[in-house]
């Protein structure tokens, strides 16, 4: 697991998929997150537009990622 830190209290799901550099670009998350390829916290999330905050953790494939805050 790696931490990912984020500069506000929050950063959508899609937004931070690129920051970790799991995906280049949206579309490529969209279609990840439409396939039910991404897991939040444990469970399944399709919604790119998904808040998250310090502490959640994000699965893509062998990939954990997990948000803080500085």
């Amino acid at each position: 697991m790696r931490e990912v830190e984020i500069r506000d209290d929050m950063i959508r799901l899609g937004q931070l998929l690129k920051l970790a550099g799991l995906v280049e670009h949206g579309a490529e998350a969209k279609s990840l997150l439409e396939d039910g390829q991404v897991e939040v916290n444990g469970a399944v999330e399709t919604r790119r537009g998904k808040q998250l905050v310090e502490g959640d953790e994000v699965v893509l494939g062998n990939e954990v990622v997990r948000v803080v805050t500085h």
